[in-house]
């Protein structure tokens, strides 16, 4: 039997690529009415994961620099929050941009 196989033989399989695109040259975009727009996420709500022993004192600390403004964290937690001093470990809490 020898070297024989039953893979086929490709060896004179040739290969060429031809474009079908018309030979003058093609027209160039405008790009003169473009516009950009370069938006910040500094604006943006946070999401913060509560953790043990945190309030929403502690957290207004943390990303305003002042407690006082647990209120700020509270208004924007209503769907979840019904009293400021609840908040449990694990909660997922939105903490707007600093006002």
């Amino acid at each position: 039997m020898g070297n024989e196989t039953n893979k086929p033989d490709f060896s004179d399989v040739q290969g060429g690529v031809q474009s079908t695109a018309p030979d003058a040259p093609a027209a160039k975009a405008d790009f003169s009415d473009v516009q950009s727009h370069v938006g910040s996420t500094a604006d943006e709500t946070t999401i913060y994961t509560v953790t043990a022993g945190d309030n929403l004192s502690k957290i207004a600390q943390h990303f305003y620099g002042k407690a006082s403004a647990w209120k700020t964290i509270f208004d924007a937690n209503r769907d979840q929050l019904s009293d400021p001093d609840r908040v449990k470990t694990g909660q997922m809490l939105k903490i707007p941009a600093k006002p």
